[in-house]
């Protein structure tokens, strides 16, 4: 008689976890997990279409010259959001450059989201108020911050969790499993979200890991792992629910990789052309997250037309207010140089602002 052992327990599920087929149709390859309740789903539904909404509208914004660079999440809505929605207002979120949709899910501003990516600062919002942390370009450097706010907050005793967004070719740094190792030794309350969307910009998923999936990386270091169909908002959900929960529960730290696409080009400067065909995308688009739920959903009736169209209409308002704050210009101010540099501002720098306050005097005089 075989008997598990603890490597047995950290394994992923053979094939990724999913509620739904790719028309919307149930299915029942979900391996014990609970459905979300309806009117989380139907929550889940709507902050999609209001995603899809803003990033078709920050792409189109980088076509006028209001973004220097936006790096889109089309196709990726289902993990975007299912994110976001997994959190409590206590939990930290660590995204990267890509993950603009789960901020937008999490409640923060436009403006203030699309500050890094118009180049205007680093950060547009406060970390410590909204529990975000900034969006991070270098690649998994956030993963370490995550597993070392977790460890923090279990030292003080929060229960809380630390939520890190991870691309799949962040899975290839050092930093990423240097992070998976702490957090599972010091059982911090993280979980690492790997989103699998094929690509490491143009370098595929085949050349970049010889794993049968990324969910299998974390069972070397202790962590419990999961694999997810990332465009089945249902199983996302689901899975990120219990991974969360898992985490809380001082269990230790979850790895969870959603298999997903990118449909749109890594960024505004990037031709995909290049490295994949058109069929391949085409594949992927019938595998749509938002409609496949909206399908779902209304095989279901939990979400009507006139549902449908009143969040459509609101995804509209959305955007137009993100048009109007963009395309007002920015007044810069140069002394804003020299803030959140140091929590204390050393000599040099002191001496520095008051030099160019000086300047900005003489300007003015």
């Amino acid at each position: 008689m075989s008997r598990e052992t603890p490597a047995d327990a950290l394994l992923p599920s053979p094939v990724p976890v999913r509620f739904l087929a790719e028309d919307g149709t149930r299915v029942d390859e979900h391996g014990g997990y609970t459905e979300p309740p309806a009117e989380r789903l139907v929550e889940a539904y709507r902050l999609m279409v209001l995603g899809r909404r803003f990033d078709v509208q920050a792409t189109a914004l980088t076509k006028q010259g209001r973004l220097a660079v936006y790096p889109s999440s089309a196709g990726q809505e289902a993990c975007q959001v299912a994110s976001a929605l997994a959190l409590t207002d206590a939990d930290w979120l660590f995204p990267t450059y890509r993950d603009s949709v789960a901020l937008v899910a999490r409640g923060l501003e436009p403006g203030e989201i699309l500050t890094l990516l118009r180049g205007d600062a680093h950060c547009g919002y406060d970390p410590a108020k909204t529990r975000v942390a900034p969006q991070c370009t270098p690649l998994a450097t956030q993963t370490l911050h995550a597993a070392g706010l977790a460890h923090a907050m279990r030292r003080r005793g929060e229960e809380a969790v630390a939520f890190a967004l991870i691309g799949d070719g962040a899975t290839s740094e050092g930093d990423f499993h240097e992070a998976l190792n702490f957090a599972a030794v010091f059982k911090a309350p993280a979980v690492f979200f790997v989103q699998n969307n094929g690509f490491a910009i143009s370098v595929p998923f085949e050349k970049q890991s010889a794993a049968p999936a990324l969910a299998y990386k974390g069972v070397g270091y202790g962590v419990q792992s999961e694999q997810v169909d990332g465009n089945d908002a249902v199983a996302v959900l689901s899975v990120l629910d219990d991974a969360v929960a898992h985490a809380r529960a001082g269990l230790g730290p979850v790895l969870v990789e959603a298999h997903t696409y990118r449909i749109d080009a890594h960024t505004n400067a990037d031709d995909a052309t290049r490295y994949r065909d058109a069929a391949e995308v085409e594949k992927w688009r019938a595998a749509d997250p938002v409609r496949r739920l909206e399908t779902y959903l209304t095989s279901r009736n939990l979400v009507s037309e006139q549902d449908i169209e009143r969040f459509r209409a609101e995804a509209e308002s959305f955007a137009a207010g993100v048009r109007d704050t963009l395309n007002a210009d920015v007044e810069p101010d140069p002394l804003s140089l020299f803030e959140h540099v140091y929590a204390e501002p050393t000599r040099h720098l002191a001496a520095q602002r008051a030099q160019v306050a000086a300047e900005l005097e003489a300007l003015e005089a």
